[in-house]
């Protein structure tokens, strides 16, 4: 129960830092004359400010280091906790909207994924797309990795909470020897990488709310946007092009870029195994998809057909969900080659989502091995991604994962069934929530959004959301019996 108590503590610290977050879109309230909304946001602020404030005090006699087990209990209740008071200002500023949509949206920005309840974007209040997008780039990185940064400074060591939160098999690699230090560079670049994109998307023709807004979702691979239409109000090709480029940076690990930016040399993003497969198949299938779409006569020119498949494939493949064009009516093995690969491209250590490359290909030399086994029962033959040994414990980390992952889509696309959706349109809402990638087919479709579900379908996206961002086993792990053993 102590230890209860210590996760109700640091939550309490957290709430307090995630407070100040309201400032950005009060800020855009005070430019752009929404004074009303200056004081509603401020509100927002103060109230979870207090809440934090209370939680602090009452549980500041249990102040101390969190075990790995109350680390991943509080990542959990982060990850539900501020989604629930990121809803206030949506509720009190957008008529007629339900808790459960305004839930489903906040936990939508926060965990990157970018499917939306919301209609007419172009007319919301600045504030308000301010506010939805600065929730894409919070979740971007992890709002855990911001906290580990200060939460040691108030006394509460952070390393368990960076193995929770840190997407990938290989957690336990430092870029530095303070994890504190860790955080705060992840952060740096992330933030710089931003601040180029914003500057980008303004130099091709956005304006600056536009720009700070679709750079927020683009780095996070959110794909929230200040549009009903996505990116295809800009109808600009300079436009797609600047976002398809930070889109894949973004789905890289930032550790590289880290790296790459520490060592002043690009030979880096070439030793990492992950980040050149994550590349070269996103490259490729641009090509392959144009060419079919060329093809079926969906487009009469090929350079047309790989504008339009490049953007919108890399924007699903890296689990961004920006939409330039309806690509649910294009042929159907298009959009489903879109979604495979949003299950499956992204880097670990990246703002997307899914499988992760690295999974990918630990499982695809493990296949290798065990043809190789059949031949040679007595062969000794270790697993090696890009000259480096990966241990056997890290391979049946990753079978569980897969394991869980297939099975959660599953499950969840049963239950949407039993609802009463149709199977194109359960089946794509679940990967595009797990995978946290936002547009799905059929009825959530780039053209559509998540409006139509009802409440109980909205529920189960949610759920989905959450255990995709904390990659399944930090949120089912609660569920086991032996967990809450002492």
């Amino acid at each position: 129960m102590r230890r209860l108590f210590t996760v109700f503590h640091a939550l309490g610290l957290m709430l307090v830092v995630f407070s100040f977050a309201y400032l950005l879109p009060v800020a855009a309230a005070l430019i752009y004359g929404d004074y009303i909304l200056v004081w509603d946001f401020l509100l927002t602020m103060l109230w979870t400010f207090s809440a934090g404030v209370l939680m602090w005090l009452l549980t500041r006699r249990y102040k101390g280091e969190l075990s790995i087990r109350h680390g991943y209990l509080l990542v959990v209740s982060m990850w539900t906790a501020m989604p629930a008071f990121g809803t206030i200002p949506l509720l009190m500023m957008i008529p007629n909207l339900s808790f459960t949509d305004a839930y489903f949206e906040t936990m939508s920005g926060m965990t990157t994924t970018g499917a939306t309840v919301l209609t007419g974007l172009d007319n919301l209040p600045p504030a308000i797309n301010i506010w939805r997008h600065e929730l894409n780039w919070l979740g971007g990185m992890g709002i855990i990795v911001l906290a580990v940064a200060i939460l040691p400074l108030l006394g509460i060591g952070g390393r368990q909470l960076f193995k929770a939160e840190t997407p990938g098999p290989m957690k336990d690699t430092a870029l530095t020897p303070r994890i504190t230090e860790t955080a705060r560079n992840l952060w740096v670049i992330y933030a710089g990488i931003t601040l180029l994109c914003i500057l980008a998307l303004k130099w091709a023709g956005m304006d600056w709310l536009d720009a700070i807004c679709h750079s927020f979702a683009a780095l996070s691979l959110g794909g929230f946007s200040t549009h009903d239409a996505s990116v295809g109000y800009f109808n600009s090709g300079l436009i797609e092009f600047v976002l398809i480029v930070f889109m894949l940076i973004a789905a890289i690990n930032f550790a590289t870029h880290f790296l790459a930016w520490r060592g002043k040399s690009l030979r880096i993003y070439l030793r990492d195994a992950e980040a050149v497969a994550t590349v070269a198949l996103i490259v490729g299938s641009c090509f392959g998809i144009a060419g079919f779409l060329w093809w079926q006569g969906v487009y009469p020119e090929f350079w047309t057909a790989l504008r339009h498949a490049s953007f919108n494939l890399v924007s699903i493949a890296t689990d961004c969900g920006f939409a330039s064009q309806d690509f649910n009516q294009w042929p159907m093995f298009a959009p489903l080659w879109m979604l495979f690969l949003s299950s499956i491209a992204c880097s670990s250590g990246s703002t997307g989502g899914g499988v992760k490359m690295i999974r990918t290909l630990v499982l695809f030399k493990q296949a290798g091995r065990e043809f190789l086994k059949l031949l040679h029962p007595a062969v000794i033959n270790p697993m090696k991604i890009g000259g480096h040994v990966v241990a056997n414990n890290i391979v049946y980390a990753v079978l569980g994962f897969i394991f869980l992952y297939f099975m959660s889509v599953a499950t969840l696309t049963f239950i949407l069934l039993i609802s009463g959706l149709d199977f194109i349109t359960s089946f794509s809402a679940v990967i595009a929530c797990i995978n946290n990638m936002g547009p799905g087919l059929n009825l959530v479709g780039p053209a559509g959004n998540y409006q139509g579900l009802s409440d109980f379908q909205t529920w189960v996206c949610t759920f989905a959301m959450l255990i995709g961002r904390l990659e399944i086993f930090t949120v089912l792990i609660l569920f086991t019996p032996a967990f809450w053993r002492r």
